[in-house]
């Protein structure tokens, strides 16, 4: 397996994110401060996910493109994509309704023609436990707001880190 690795291109206001190898917990603090960048710019006008180099990909980081698509359909009115041409991340996708959020393709006609230069995204050292915990749980609960299966999936898990939780602040 690859360690997780972001990147991302921009042109006219389009972002391509593009997420290789394992994309677990440790990458998550540094993708959710590039999404809030990138929701922040003034001429942002749409985001593709690419999963096409995506060997493994985790709840929580899961959970965390399932809120950029919910915040850009909010704030933007407009329903990202997804590029996956893996049929186990597709399954999984699918599996919890991101179908419902984002429009999944195998490929994007075009795409390759852009030639577009991809800047790695900084990855941060492992957060301090706490934020850790915090990002896991907020993430579970985006998944669990997307569809009723994930609300059983994810439920025992998110009271149980809850109450670590709080019994570590008392």
């Amino acid at each position: 397996m690859n360690p997780g690795k972001l990147q991302y291109a921009e042109n006219e206001g389009t972002y391509v994110l593009k997420l290789s190898g394992e994309v677990r917990l440790n990458l998550c603090s540094s993708l959710e401060l590039f999404l809030d960048r990138m929701f922040s710019e003034p001429g942002f006008k749409s985001v593709i996910i690419d999963l096409s180099a995506t060997e493994t990909i985790d709840s929580t980081s899961l959970g965390l493109l399932a809120r950029l698509s919910i915040q850009a359909k909010k704030q933007f009115g407009l329903t990202p994509v997804i590029i996956s041409t893996h049929e186990d991340i597709t399954r999984i996708l699918m599996s919890m309704g991101f179908d419902s959020v984002f429009n999944i393709v195998e490929q994007l006609e075009g795409l390759e023609n852009l030639n577009l230069a991809l800047n790695s995204i900084g990855c941060d050292s492992a957060d301090e436990q706490t934020a850790q915990a915090q990002r896991v749980i907020d993430a579970h609960k985006v998944l669990m707001s997307m569809n009723e299966e994930n609300q059983k999936a994810f439920g025992e898990l998110v009271s149980q880190l809850e109450e670590v939780q709080s019994r570590q602040e008392s």
